[in-house]
């Protein structure tokens, strides 16, 4: 919670020489959706993909005729979600997973965005909702889904840095050693991912787990230590048939 604090006080345009050129949309958690973090990632000429609460202040935008004098109008009115009609319904995600879509206003934002709503209807015992936006009205409603997905696969990878790769043992202050420690601990996280799946190799993947990685090395280094205690000759051992079934005892079942 306070680097999502901290961050959204900070200008993404100190991060934009880091990215690669090619990068158009910036995937993040609904913490950053505030009106300095997206203004910043827009000044950066990038646009932000992020969550809102279902109760987010918006408004639908006037498309009428405007009249000859005066003020132009702007809103026609709040966004209720209870009430769908103005929506542009898309095709379903999934089955009884249904996208909403619509142009509106922010008013915390100050901006015009795109919202994706969705509703989740596979659970008998409860319906599940999602508000998701992007600040590019124009982009395909159905990316902005894939897109958010596609974020949960950073949670998972600082999930398995801190539970199994020592993301969160550093005791050092200095910037340098952090950085280093960090750097370390994911550069371990992906090699053994690439040890899991080997690029050569084009079987169908497993989903990787990084708990059962840590499973296998341990039991391949037990057996390594019974045949170096009991003096037992490795080669013949090793080309068992029952080696890699005893080197996975344990893993979770993909």
């Amino acid at each position: 919670m306070g680097f999502s604090a901290l961050t959204t006080k900070i200008s993404p345009l100190l991060y934009k020489s880091e990215l690669p050129p090619q990068v158009r949309y910036l995937a993040v958690d609904g913490a950053y959706a505030k009106a300095p973090f997206v203004n910043g990632v827009v000044d950066c000429k990038l646009d932000l993909i992020s969550k809102l609460r279902c109760d987010a202040n918006l408004r639908y935008l006037y498309t009428g005729e405007q009249k000859p004098r005066g003020r132009k109008r702007k809103y026609d009115g709040k966004v209720s979600f209870a009430n769908l009609s103005r929506f542009t319904a898309f095709e379903a995600v999934q089955p009884n997973l249904n996208l909403y879509t619509q142009r509106v206003w922010h008013v915390s934002l100050k901006r015009e965005i795109l919202v994706a709503y969705l509703i989740d209807r596979r659970s008998p015992h409860r319906v599940g909702i999602c508000l998701l936006f992007s600040t590019d009205v124009d982009q395909d409603p159905l990316q902005i889904v894939r897109f958010y997905q596609l974020r949960f696969q950073i949670e998972f990878l600082f999930r398995d840095a801190k539970q199994f790769a020592g993301l969160e043992d550093c005791q050092a202050r200095d910037l340098v050693k952090t950085e280093f420690h960090v750097n370390a601990s994911l550069t371990a996280l992906n090699l053994a991912k690439v040890e899991a799946h080997p690029p050569h190799l084009t079987q169908e993947r497993v989903p990787f787990s990084m708990a059962s990685a840590k499973r296998r090395a341990l039991n391949q280094h037990l057996l390594d230590r019974f045949i170096e205690t009991l003096d037992l000759e490795p080669t013949s051992i090793k080309s068992h048939p029952n080696y890699s079934t005893l080197c996975n005892y344990g893993i979770i079942a993909a």
